[in-house]
């Protein structure tokens, strides 16, 4: 298939250059085989080479200005398609649908929607492309319908304590709102590593910032302490919610291990982070995968996949812990959640069952929107765009909420940023993010509980307990299991009597009440301590 494919590349390369003379002929395909290989710099400036020979070759402006448009600079991508489109000869119709999605960058939709049009009319429509303008249309109509009806949110800026005046993405908070990790392509050192081929930026670190709760603000980031950013690109996908340990994204074509995608974890131990660890089988395979995120009870996890067996390129799957070291069948969440494009950046709420999600399908607004799915009558619920202006015609998400639904933090391309891609918050306080009509219920919110199941003799925490919640009626409301280190973690709905039941084989079963409050600014939080006395 590799074969065919390259064949094709290289004959369409010499179709549409039949102008050029034998030696530029052959720079296009090695351009075009660089291009293919997502290396847009080395791709462009072979273009341009041949486009110093052949200066008003349509198909020649056309690739520079595409690859210029990958590379986000705009200004002269445009200046170059429409060189291409004034030349009036052999003009690729693919030039008005790359110069239609600078305009819907732009927030120019009317421009945009007519450069797609023109495209639609210069291709047979049925081709694979008209697919895609039909969508980057409807992301046209979207974003005049969502920015006529804003949601009742603010959005803020983090600022320079997080964002820098590079590529900040992919924020993810811990359940309790004191841990933030983000992913940036800012330089550790003067000297840091470029990806030379690829988009020339330097290679992406996972960085980290805490609440501070005194000045009620983030602290100014910093590397993620410990062995977890390497020379390549370093990932992180989502934080676990009691923020003990991260999933991690790795593709590095120089290590076995992570080449081609897969999904790894990274456990603090002393405030820091050990070396990521392969996730492994069932939820890593031959195919990518793009990143994971844990359940509040750690018994699912949620992944991205482009294996078989979906619905569109990239997909959402979930598989259910079987015993503490192994995970159960991958299944996908399905065609009313994933759609033939791409999914990512999945984010399960507190509440165990609101899933939040990119997704650059029909549904958007342009490129990258956010949407949320819950799990109800024991299905996923389609999914619903959160709503101009946490999405715009720019790249937005991924997002997560805080406990307490107060408030959202979220990556966006969006323009008035410090860098690229910034990292924002949004007030939630007049906005119900996890009700079905978004309107503001109060106690939407939910609060922490957490601690450490210790022997009561030694004194140390016993791994493997289940923990029971019960409610005054003495119904089972929550279950949870404590990790390796005896610790357990929580979230439950606040202002509520609950009856913590503990049970492990050897010892005898505990119950203890306690009483959950609900937070006034920030998420409350309970600890609980648990001693189990072994059974004689």
């Amino acid at each position: 298939m590799k074969r065919i494919f390259a064949t094709f590349c290289f004959l369409a390369a010499l179709n549409s250059s039949y102008a050029l003379d034998a030696g530029d002929q052959v720079k296009m395909v090695m351009a075009k085989q660089k291009l293919y290989a997502g290396q847009f710099i080395g791709a462009l400036n072979i273009y341009k080479e041949v486009l110093q020979k052949n200066p008003d070759d349509a198909t020649v402006l056309y690739y520079v200005g595409y690859c210029q448009y990958e590379l986000k600079k705009f200004d002269l991508a445009t200046e170059n398609l429409k060189k291409a489109i004034a030349t009036n000869k052999d003009v690729k119709p693919e030039t008005h649908l790359v110069l239609g999605k600078i305009y819907l960058a732009d927030e120019k939709i009317d421009e945009a929607m007519a450069s797609f049009n023109t495209y639609k009319s210069a291709v047979n429509t049925k081709t694979a492309e008209t697919e895609d303008v039909d969508v980057y249309i409807a992301h046209c109509n979207n974003a005049k319908l969502l920015m006529a009806k804003p949601i009742n949110v603010k959005i803020n800026n983090l600022g320079e304590a997080i964002n820098s005046k590079f590529d900040d993405q992919s924020p993810s908070i811990s359940a309790d709102g004191r841990k933030l990790v983000f992913n940036s392509r800012r330089p550790e050192t003067t000297d840091s590593p470029i990806d030379v081929e690829g988009d020339g930026k330097y290679f992406q670190d996972i960085y980290i910032s805490t609440w501070d709760t005194i000045n009620k603000k983030w602290n100014t980031s910093e590397d993620v302490p410990g062995n977890v950013n390497t020379p390549a690109h370093d990932a992180c996908t989502s934080i676990s919610p009691d923020g003990k340990q991260i999933f991690i994204y790795k593709n590095d074509v120089n290590d076995n291990e992570s080449r081609g995608g897969d999904v790894f974890v990274s456990k603090i131990v002393n405030n820091k982070w050990k070396t990521p660890e392969a996730i492994g089988k069932p939820v890593n395979s031959s195919y990518w995968e793009g990143g994971a995120c844990i359940s509040p009870d750690g018994k699912t996890l949620y992944f991205i996949s482009e294996r078989k067996g979906g619905y569109g390129r990239a997909d959402i799957w979930m598989v259910k812990k079987v015993s503490k070291t192994e995970w159960g069948k991958p299944e996908n969440l399905g065609p009313d959640v994933n759609s033939e494009f791409d999914e990512v950046g999945a984010f399960l709420a507190p509440d165990g069952k609101t899933l939040f999600f990119s997704s650059n399908g029909k549904a958007s607004m342009g490129s990258y929107d956010v949407f949320k799915t819950t799990f109800e009558n024991n299905k996923w619920t389609a999914p619903v765009n959160l709503g101009y202006p946490i999405n715009t015609v720019h790249k937005d998400g991924p997002l997560v909420i805080s406990a307490d639904a107060q408030i959202a933090y979220f990556a966006s391309e969006r323009k008035g940023g410090l860098g690229e891609s910034d990292i924002y918050s949004a007030d939630l306080t007049e906005y119900g993010i996890l009700e079905k009509d978004g309107l503001k219920k109060s106690n939407t919110g939910l609060s922490i509980l957490k601690g450490t199941v210790r022997d009561a003799f030694e004194g140390s925490g016993v791994p493997a307990v289940d923990v029971q919640i019960l409610d005054s009626s003495n119904s089972q409301v929550a279950t949870t299991t404590t990790n390796e280190n005896g610790e357990y973690f929580i979230t439950l709905k606040g202002d509520a009597t609950y009856i913590v039941k503990v049970a492990k084989k050897g010892y005898k079963t505990v119950e203890e009440k306690v009483d959950l409050k609900i937070g006034k600014t920030e998420t409350y939080s309970l600890e609980k301590q648990i001693m189990l006395s072994k059974e004689k």
